[in-house]
């Protein structure tokens, strides 16, 4: 297959055209912006300044991320700290669940930094979380983007056995850039857990950076890998460096290429492919819960 042309990051110092954000706009969002305001409510939409903010607001979708801010691992792409995480809160479930009910969320993205750290890979609050969210807006959907819980199977399945709408867990990259760019992840590992995820009778989920170093076959490589491990939903988007430290911009996918990878996606016999510059892992999330082939 011909491949589309990319432009090497190294070749210009700004961004291209097709990956300028519009202003967040509308009613919808001015009225969730106020309640986030107001009552200090956090939101990962607004901390990792999302481009895709206004339009998921105004959707009615937010994402929400548990278990502390700093995480375990240290991917290279991953602007979230790393280091030794803070105690537990055991209060988090509730508190989330509020702001839920208080921005009155239709459907909630939860995410959480890995937690090797503890025993249960933080599976019990991301349980009670699913819980209290229930309880407190029966009406909201979930999406839960989970960690791989280093493949301790019991820790995957008290997540599932709330069974939420949706259950995410990003590859992040291509196999081949996969010790690169995730240091302490696996990629056969990740590929497990979605696998257990659909087999345990859940809409399965998982999300591509690009613009790593990967090559057009290395991205078809992973899709194939994602669809025989049962992944219903896939997103593609373009990797952002978060700071100098971080992994490189090797390349700027241009949007043809990503249309190329929806169409392919969508042959492969994904329910639904996100596939965009912009695209992030909750892109359309609240469109991922019905039955529909790619389009």
């Amino acid at each position: 297959m011909i491949e589309l042309p990319v432009i090497p990051a190294n070749q210009t110092s700004r961004k291209p055209d097709w990956l300028r954000v519009k202003l967040p706009v509308g009613k919808e969002y001015a009225h969730v912006r106020g309640l986030v305001d107001e009552h200090k409510l956090h939101t990962i939409c607004e901390s990792g300044n999302c481009p895709n903010m206004g339009e998921c607001w105004g959707a009615g979708t937010a994402t929400f991320m548990i278990l502390g801010n700093i995480c375990t691992r240290s991917c290279s792409f991953c602007a979230v700290a790393t280091g030794r995480p803070l105690a537990v809160d055991t209060d988090e479930p509730n508190r989330v669940a509020n702001s839920i009910k208080l921005m009155n969320v239709k459907h909630a993205v939860i995410t959480s930094v890995d937690r090797d750290d503890l025993k249960d890979g933080g599976s019990i609050i991301w349980a009670e979380t699913i819980k209290a969210i229930r309880r407190e807006s029966p009406g909201t959907t979930m999406e839960t983007l989970i960690p791989d819980f280093k493949g301790i199977w019991d820790n995957l399945y008290r997540v599932c056995e709330e069974r939420p709408e949706v259950v995410s867990h990003n590859i992040e990259t291509v196999k081949r850039l996969t010790r690169e760019v995730r240091i302490q992840a696996k990629y056969d590992r990740s590929l497990e857990c979605l696998k257990r995820i659909s087999d345990f009778g859940l809409r399965t989920k998982s999300g591509i950076m690009l613009g790593l170093g990967e090559t057009e076959a290395d991205v078809y490589e992973t899709m194939i890998d994602l669809r025989d491990a049962g992944v219903h939903v896939l997103t593609l988007g373009q990797y952002l460096q978060p700071t100098k430290n971080h992994h490189p911009v090797i390349d700027w996918i241009h949007p043809d290429q990503f249309a190329k990878y929806k169409e392919y996606g969508s042959k492969l016999g994904f329910k639904y492919v996100e596939s965009g510059p912009l695209v992030r892992s909750s892109y359309h999330a609240e469109k991922h819960l019905f039955d529909q082939v790619a389009s």
